[in-house]
């Protein structure tokens, strides 16, 4: 977003709308964390460059596209989270910002089970390893 004020140009960087998305992704009941993917975690290693886990943005003048991929929590209504998902980040990203939100797309790339439960299902006789 640059905006033109008496003072001289605002400008607000991709990093920060990535950041503001990721808080409000992670705030969101039913998300377990953001997926970075292979890519993003050697990108990371080659440029050095801090890459915000899961979060895409395309930041325009006064619009920008935000992408995530995410994994939910094991036994939460797919679709509910991230319609939620959806309504949070664009709040969140539109509050802080004053940028419009033109959209919020989301890939579900995986479930999160609880350590209890992931335990039980990997040993049917229900011991812990």
């Amino acid at each position: 977003m640059s905006e033109e004020i008496q003072t001289g140009l605002i400008r607000i960087s991709d990093d920060v709308v990535a950041t503001i998305a990721g808080l409000a992704a992670l705030e969101t009941p039913g998300i377990a964390d953001m997926s970075g993917g292979i890519s993003e975690g050697l990108a990371k290693r080659l440029s050095g460059k801090n890459v915000q886990k899961g979060v895409s943005v395309e930041v325009g003048q006064v619009e920008t596209a935000i992408d995530l991929r995410v994994i939910v929590n094991y036994g939460s209504k797919i679709h509910e989270v991230c319609r939620d998902l959806q309504e949070n980040v664009r709040d969140a990203v539109e509050n802080m910002t004053g940028l419009t939100v033109v959209e919020v797309n989301i890939k579900v790339e995986g479930v999160a089970f609880r350590e209890e439960e992931k335990a039980i299902v990997e040993d049917p006789n229900n011991r812990v390893k």
